[in-house]
């Protein structure tokens, strides 16, 4: 695989990652090696630290921590995966804030429910206290239920995450892409020309190096975009049915996600970029080709949503991958070319909780020898392209 040089035009979003861990020269060894500086990977990393304070753990990061997904998401929060409540996959919202505690990371994190909309005509329309939703989108978008959930910063949980994994001891690098994996009894891993050996590997990527993590065969890259409104007044934001600040997502097509700021900017997502390959993500630009278009219809539709929107503002442009896995489930197993490596990712938009709250199980895969979950038990064979 070549290493990846050019940096791609995705916008900005409206928080930062305020971290950069200490300069270090790249190891010749480490027992445990994180590829990908995200959610799952800086939290298995603090994880690791937390349970085998003596053993090396080394995040190998292509660019900047938070860089892909993590530092792009929207921050909503939910407890399910994409494909559902998953065999034994636990309490995820429970788990999110004892991780978080333990670990000392301040991200904002809200649990106050989320809203999910529809579109059909013959959904009654909710009245809840503070959300008297009525958008004019494709005949009428109101709320249909309410669901456990809520929303994080997410600069500030790529930021908390990295402190707490360096405070830990984790040695974090950047500019560091993984450009060659090669099997055996210690995994060796080359970083910019440069051999490292692991006793365990958890390739955390994502939407990014699927051929790292095999990935290419059993998962979907795609690049989603949102756009964040000017702050509006309390009084704008109760007339959108948005008083109590919960996030909310649709149900049904034309697919609409978004969340209300502490600033009172309001963020809107939806759209798709259909990729063949992940490297395509490379040439993306927010102002123009497909992202660009799609782009400026989120923002027309964002406009025709309620009069309260109809001349609206926008402080915030930009997008980010994703990676959708076989029936939305996301990807937590083995990888087949040895145990000693491990393959987490796939989360088909739901994230945020869920990469913390897998990336502490998957160390605990790795320290103490904790099962993975059931949901990777497979009639079919798994196809994986090694």
């Amino acid at each position: 695989m070549s290493v990846v040089r050019r940096k791609p035009d995705w916008g900005r979003p409206p928080w930062q990652i305020d971290f950069r861990p200490r300069s270090r020269s790249l190891p010749r060894a480490t027992d445990y090696a994180i590829v990908g500086g995200g959610f799952t990977g800086l939290a298995a990393a603090a994880w690791l630290r937390h349970l085998a304070p003596k053993k090396t753990v080394s995040i190998l990061e292509a660019r900047r921590i938070g860089a892909g997904s993590s530092g792009r998401t929207g921050g909503i929060a939910l407890g399910e995966t994409a494909a559902g409540d998953l065999p034994g996959l636990g309490d995820v919202l429970g788990g999110l804030p004892e991780i978080l505690g333990a670990l000392r990371v301040d991200c904002e994190f809200e649990a106050g429910g989320v809203y999910e909309l529809t579109h059909r005509p013959g959904a009654k329309r909710r009245s809840a206290k503070g959300a008297p939703i009525f958008w004019a989108d494709a005949g009428g978008l109101r709320v249909a239920e309410e669901v456990p959930g809520g929303s994080v910063n997410p600069g500030k949980l790529v930021s908390g995450l990295g402190r707490a994994a360096q405070r830990l001891g984790a040695i974090i690098f950047e500019n560091a892409p993984v450009e060659k994996i090669e099997y055996g009894e210690l995994v060796e891993l080359v970083v910019n020309g440069r051999v490292i050996r692991a006793a365990q590997v958890l390739v955390a990527t994502n939407a990014m190096s699927l051929e790292l993590s095999g990935l290419a065969e059993r998962a979907e890259p795609k690049f989603t975009l949102a756009v964040a409104t000017r702050p509006l007044t309390t009084g704008q934001l109760e007339a959108l049915g948005l008083g109590m600040r919960r996030p909310f997502y649709t149900v049904d097509l034309p697919y609409l996600w978004g969340r209300v700021l502490a600033t009172n900017s309001v963020i809107f997502g939806s759209g798709l970029v259909h990729l063949k390959d992940w490297r395509e993500l490379e040439e993306i630009s927010m102002g123009e080709g497909e992202a660009g278009e799609l782009a400026r219809r989120l923002k027309g539709r964002v406009r025709r949503l309620h009069p309260v929107l109809g001349e609206v503002e926008f402080s915030h442009t930009w997008g980010g991958p994703m990676l959708i896995g076989e029936g939305w489930r996301p990807v937590f197993a083995r990888h087949p070319r040895t145990g000693n490596v491990l393959v987490l990712g796939a989360y088909s938009g739901h994230g945020v909780a869920l990469s913390v709250y897998l990336g502490r199980w998957a160390a605990e895969v790795m320290a103490v020898g904790r099962e993975l979950p059931r949901w990777n038990e497979r009639r079919e064979p798994i196809v994986w392209k090694v």
